[in-house]
């Protein structure tokens, strides 16, 4: 009772295996975070739950995989995979569980048991309770406002069948007592998951509670005619609660046009389609449904057919004179017992007499069939007999079929006209089979395969032809073969079917490979070209030609023994771009291929793994890292450059710059090009398009967002701050230190107190220019620190696949350190670089090489000296990737590191900055650089 049941829209681990639970209705947003390079395409899918859920028809073919509204039948798991032609694919999957609750519905059963050898008779009640749900359901039974439970009430039993799953469902009550008439509800509950509240619904049982009965007042069978409004009555004769009707059809459902209102069904304008058995179903949740039925049949006739049988007794399938002839009629009719024959000879009414006999089947049998028999054929009975079929009910039009007999009517002949078989054709072409049909009257013929069981060309075994062609538009390669036309006995003579066969050749031109074949390759190098002959019919192919632009380069005749051409260009040059085409021919055309030959390079391919792309230096404006490889780059030319498009979304222009390539580009190389000043938050597409000799190669576009969550983060290619902005490139002041660092430029500061100290431009000489600096005036005191906390900056990978030595990065920046009263070193932390002491009215530079291996943040620290004359300044902050190349030489200082709140201190003397690897305890490595 206590299972844990889990909150919504949440996803966890359960049995090693991943499942995400959502409340029917919401949204659902599956997401599939990819790495791999070239980018992966991706692909969700879905084991579906039942066959006919298809998954939105179509699998979807991006990262996010969305669902509006989900229904309980879209729960089942979900299978994200990945691909992009190396290696195996990537597939993950999660179980999705759509959580829900239906109302509940409660039956209600009743038993009458007679005890043996004792008078009276027990009345048992069994109320069940039923409601969906997603997770399992729990039933509590109220009667009135008493909980009812096991034991509560003798009268009373609560149990479970033991063919059902979860809790406590059924409610019987023994011999019915007076006060077991009351309300009982059933509550449904699935412990208030997802928000879900639970739902009840209340039965009133009463002495008069009873199942439903019913009374159809229409008769069965109904008979009408088609155009008919057919109205079906169903009334209720008992039942409490009082019972809901409905009507079903056995056509699967209602027609369209239908109404009902209330028992009535009323069916406008009924048609043949619409016949059938149409069921009144009665239902109150107590005992059984209550069903009546009706079938409803609509008159027709259709189908009329005739045929001669010449006498049986004589192996002659000809009509003569003494002898017997019988004529029969055959139609379809709906009822059939309605059907009625009545004969005409000449239009005048013909009665049975003991030599015309006139007979008919058994009504029930359908289709129906007359005979009308001539047992002594004389040369009075020639003239034409009709048979008309009727149905008794009227309504109907009937249909009349004449039949002449006279001295002309013969037998049928089929013969195959001269030069129509074999019958040669083209694909692509109507043909028209003929077989020519002598005799009178001239029978139906059918058509069929005579080479094999195979279907005509309308799908069917048999077609039908009225005067003994048959017809093919569009006739292709399969439909070679013999065709058999027959005699059928309609409309003709009841005799062995005469048959005769058509043959039929279908030609075609050669199917040839490739059709289309892209060739890319460099000026000077060799192209070979080869187009393969597949089938061809006559198979016997005559010649070949190859063109460029349709000049014509070499034809021949083609060899019997070898089922392809080459054409071979030794040397390409620039004349030999373009599009070249084999034809291969023979009688029925020409097959085609054809060879786009190039030197386009193949597209670059987006690198979408870099670690943290973005940086902010200024507050409006942002940068980003584009990284590449090239897709084959020694298939054609070098590329000597890219041509960089950039468009601002929902704007028209793109801007253009060249991105010059020095030296040869190995496959698999990344290639970097920084985009700067894109504006925040603005979204830009992205094109680059290869360069080479031939021009541009194929383009890749791919769209950079801006995304506020990753500028905490500064990606290595390069940093540089010179402190111009306000923002200060990130640079924040640490919260724990005694005062700030202050931006200012030469032109604002106040020099007069200590016109002797501090720098008189920035670093480039300007005025104007602005730089960092600890002013030391009042209220400092000696040994108060300033701290000043870079952004953070993440280790990237200078090789997509992945990081293999810890990288090495050069951080620099110049200082400015100039008055009688400069701090003393202070290395409370371990500086990774330090100085103290008065270093002259100039700007110097400072270098250290670090070598991360986890995300760091760089501290500068100043701390002030004994007096007011001695500020402290700092500009040009830099981070570049690789080793410090020629470091300044700095006077003797010291050079200490610190690694999570260790002191890894190692004091080393030495003329130049060393380089320092730092260890790495699996948390941010911090580096500072202090200045004193």
């Amino acid at each position: 009772a206590n299972t844990p049941w889990h909150a919504c829209n949440v996803e966890e681990e359960r049995h090693t295996e991943r499942v995400y639970t959502i409340r029917e209705g919401e949204t659902l947003e599956l997401t599939c975070l990819v790495t791999g390079h070239p980018r992966p395409q991706i692909r969700w899918t879905k084991t579906a739950g039942s066959v006919s859920d298809r998954f939105q028809d179509s699998s979807v073919f991006n990262e996010t995989l969305h669902i509006a509204k989900i229904l309980r039948t879209q729960g089942g798991r979900y299978y994200c995979k990945a691909e992009n032609g190396l290696g195996s694919p990537a597939i993950k999957s999660i179980r999705v569980d759509v959580y829900y609750l239906d109302d509940p519905v409660v039956t209600v059963h009743q038993s009458i048991g007679e005890a043996k050898e004792q008078f009276y008779y027990e009345r048992t009640v069994f109320l069940r309770c039923v409601a969906n749900s997603n997770p399992p359901v729990r039933y509590s039974w109220h009667r009135g406002r008493e909980v009812l439970t096991q034991g509560s009430d003798k009268g009373v039993e609560i149990y479970e069948p033991f063919f059902t799953q979860g809790e406590t469902k059924i409610l019987k009550l023994k011999n019915l007592r007076p006060q077991d008439y009351a309300n009982y509800s059933c509550i449904a509950s699935v412990r208030n998951v997802c928000g879900i509240p639970d739902r009840s619904v209340i039965f009133r049982l009463t002495n008069k509670t009873a199942s439903p009965s019913i009374k159809l007042l229409v008769e069965d069978p109904i008979v009408v005619n088609p155009g008919q409004t057919v109205s079906l009555v169903c009334i209720t004769t008992g039942g409490e609660p009082p019972p809901t009707l409905t009507w079903v059809s056995s056509n699967d459902s209602l027609p369209q046009r239908s109404v009902v209102k209330g028992g009535t069904l009323t069916l406008p304008a009924i048609t043949s389609d619409e016949a059938g058995i149409y069921s009144c179903v009665a239902s109150n949740n107590v005992g059984n449904p209550a069903k009546k039925s009706t079938t409803i049949v609509v008159r027709a006739l259709k189908k009329g057919r005739f045929w001669i049988t010449p006498d049986p007794y004589h192996n002659d399938d000809n009509i003569q004179i003494g002898r017997e002839v019988k004529i029969s009629c055959q139609v379809e009719a709906t009822p059939p017992e309605e059907l009625t024959f009545s004969w005409l000879k000449n239009g005048r009414a013909l009665r049975s007499s003991e030599r015309m006999v006139i007979t008919q089947t058994d009504p029930d049998i359908s289709p129906g069939t007359t005979n009308l028999d001539i047992i002594d054929l004389k040369f009075t009975d020639f003239g034409t007999y009709t048979c008309v079929a009727a149905l008794k009910g009227g309504g109907i039009p009937e249909i009349s079929i004449d039949v002449n007999i006279s001295s002309t009517t013969v037998p049928p002949n089929l013969t195959v006209p001269r030069g129509k078989s074999p019958l040669v054709a083209r694909e692509g072409d109507t043909v028209e089979l003929e077989c020519l049909v002598s005799g009178k009257p001239k029978p139906i013929i059918l058509w069929s395969r005579a080479d094999k069981e195979a279907p005509m060309p309308d799908g069917n075994m048999q077609m039908e032809s009225y005067d003994g062609v048959l017809r093919i538009v569009n006739v292709s390669r399969e439909m070679t073969g013999s065709y058999r036309c027959q005699t059928s006995q309609y409309n003709g003579f009841n005799v062995k079917p005469r048959e005769a066969v058509v043959e039929l050749i279908v030609q075609y031109p050669p199917t040839v490979e490739p059709v289309f074949m892209e060739m890319r390759q460099g000026l000077g190098r060799p192209v070979v070209m080869t187009c393969r002959v597949l089938r061809a019919h006559p198979s016997r192919v005559l010649r070949f030609e190859w063109l460029l632009s349709n000049r014509l380069l070499h034809a021949g005749a083609f060899d019997a023994q070898r089922d392809e051409t080459e054409y071979t260009i030794r040397s390409l040059n620039r004349d030999g771009w373009g599009e070249y085409t084999c034809n291969v021919i023979n009688e029925a055309g020409a097959g085609k291929c054809t060879f786009q030959v190039t030197g386009k390079a193949y597209p670059p391919e987006f690198y979408y793994d870099t670690y943290s792309p973005l940086w902010q230096n200024r507050p409006r404006v942002y940068g980003f890292k584009l990284q590449w490889t090239q897709m084959n780059p020694n298939a054609v030319d070098r590329i000597v450059a890219y041509r960089l498009g950039i468009r601002q979304m929902g704007l028209q222009r793109w801007w253009e710059q060249e991105i010059p390539v020095d030296g040869t580009i190995n496959k698999g190389e990344l290639m970097t090009h920084n985009l700067t000043e894109l504006i925040k938050p603005e979204s830009y597409e992205v094109r680059l398009t290869p360069i080479t000799r031939f021009g541009e190669g194929d383009s890749t576009i791919r769209i950079v967002t801006y995304s506020g969550e990753f500028l905490l983060c500064h990606s290595l290619g390069e940093f540089h701050c010179s402190f111009e902005e306000e923002p200060i490139c990130m640079f924040t002041q640490d919260k724990n230190d005694d005062f700030d660092w202050t931006r200012h430029s030469a032109a604002t500061r106040d020099t007069k107190y200590t016109p002797n100290t501090g720098p008189s431009g920035d670093r480039s000489g300007s005025k104007q220019g602005f730089y960092m600096y600890i002013e030391t005036s009042r209220p400092r005191k000696e040994g108060d620190q300033a701290r000043l906390v870079s952004p953070f900056f993440n280790v990237a990978p200078k090789n997509p696949y992945g990081i293999t030595n810890p990288p090495a990065y050069c951080f620099g920046f110049f200082y400015h350190m100039y008055g009688k009263h400069i701090g003393k070193t202070h290395p409370s932390h371990g500086p990774v670089w330090s100085l103290s002491g008065n270093q002259g009215d100039r700007w110097k530079q400072a270098k250290v090489s670090i070598h991360p291996t986890a995300s760091f943040q760089v501290v500068l620290e100043g701390v002030r000296g004994p007096g007011i004359e001695g500020d402290i300044a700092i500009d040009d902050v830099t981070l570049e990737e690789g080793e410090c190349r020629d470091p300044p030489p700095t006077p003797g200082f010291s050079l200490y590191l610190t690694g999570q709140g260790r002191d890894l201190r190692e004091g080393i003397q030495s003329e130049t900055v060393a380089s320092i690897e730092l260890p790495s305890h699996g948390e941010n490595v911090v580096v500072i650089a202090t200045v004193l």
